[in-house]
């Protein structure tokens, strides 16, 4: 036998060593990320394992365990998603919550200074969307927040 068949015969008969190795690999970088994709591999891992204690070839343990990661990412992980996400609170919070409430002028606003005072009681730095100037007293839209200025546009009736 030849150096090269040799190698080949010790990586198939110790296969199963890379594929424990690959699972905890992905376990672990599963547990840091949380978001099923790794869990999904570490599933895939897991099928090409079992081939190879079955006693399929390595390029047949690799094939299946690919195609078998392959679906449980398709399949598997999006209902999983859909469950962990489905009792989170859907109501907006801190500065989401802030976009599209409405307002008053407190003085002119433009693309470099002004004051609105926003229906919820809050009084905000704001600048315009765009270059069109707010007059006092005017009614606004909140579009965006950039840090403690509030991005204001007029507010259509």
């Amino acid at each position: 036998m030849d150096d090269v068949s040799v190698f080949i015969e010790l990586v198939t008969e110790w296969a199963w060593i890379g594929w424990l190795v690959l699972i905890a690999v992905f376990l672990v970088i599963e547990m840091l990320t949380l978001d099923f994709t790794f869990l999904m591999l570490a599933l895939g891992s897991i099928v090409g394992l079992v081939m190879g204690l079955i006693g399929l070839p390595l390029w047949a343990q690799l094939v299946i365990a690919a195609a078998a990661a392959a679906l449980f990412i398709l399949f598997l992980r999006p209902p999983l998603l859909k469950r962990l996400h489905r009792s989170e609170d859907p109501t907006k919070s801190n500065v989401e919550a802030l976009i599209g409430l409405r307002g008053t002028a407190l003085a002119d606003i433009t693309q470099v200074t002004g004051q609105v005072k926003v229906s919820n009681g809050d009084t905000w730095t704001a600048r315009t969307e765009t270059a069109v100037m707010i007059p006092q007293g005017a009614p606004i839209l909140i579009a965006a927040i950039n840090g403690a200025t509030a991005i204001v546009r007029p507010a259509g009736d």
